[in-house]
């Protein structure tokens, strides 16, 4: 029986950690939680997902000596110039909820007709923190923003993210219909393609 390698997440996220490590364990990769190793969150200085992931990932692996992955991503809002985008997190100010970045964003959109937004999500993973060749994989998640949250499941923005194609928001799919459209979804199993 071959061991698997242990690589650490650079989250603390149970959500993402859970939907990393069963993909992920598939392909021989023991995912950790970098909160296991003691390493604190990154600082995210980057206006783009991809230097902010890079540097989640670097900073983890720098901490545990371990291969590490990061993602970042967010919701873009076409009529909005993309926002909140890499500031989806904390887009109504400290400290992060959920309803107070759902509620500035309904209201940022109220005098726009165009309602068209996508979910993005970059994965980086890095074999060590000076890794010069960082495997990088990414997803497009494209939606509408609704004025009204519908749905118990998913986080974030997911009540309010309506997938026309469906006739439901994201917080409306059972969590395996969500993994196999998402926008992390398509990064991860593009990572894995990349990893193999």
């Amino acid at each position: 029986m071959q061991t698997k390698q242990k690589i650490v997440m650079a989250s603390n996220n149970a959500g993402k950690l859970k939907e990393f490590a069963s993909l992920l364990g598939d392909i021989g990769l023991d995912v950790r939680p970098q909160g296991e190793f003691g390493v604190p969150e990154a600082e995210e200085p980057f206006a783009t997902f991809v230097e902010n992931a890079l540097t989640k990932a670097r900073h983890a692996a720098r901490l545990t000596g371990l291969p590490a992955l990061a993602d970042d991503s967010g919701v873009c809002v076409n009529a909005l110039g993309g926002a909140p985008g890499v500031y989806s997190a904390r887009y109504a100010g400290e400290p992060k909820s959920d309803a107070n970045n759902n509620a500035k964003l309904i209201a940022d959109l109220a005098v726009h007709a165009d309602k068209s937004a996508y979910y993005y999500c970059v994965l980086v993973y890095v074999r060590h923190a000076d890794d010069p060749q960082p495997v990088i994989a990414d997803g497009v998640w494209k939606g509408h923003i609704v004025a009204q949250a519908r749905g118990q499941g998913g986080f974030g923005y997911d009540p309010y993210f309506l997938l026309p194609e469906l006739g439901k928001t994201a917080a409306e799919l059972s969590h395996t219909e969500k993994n196999a459209i998402s926008h992390r979804g398509q990064a991860l199993r593009a990572l894995i393609e990349k990893l193999k």
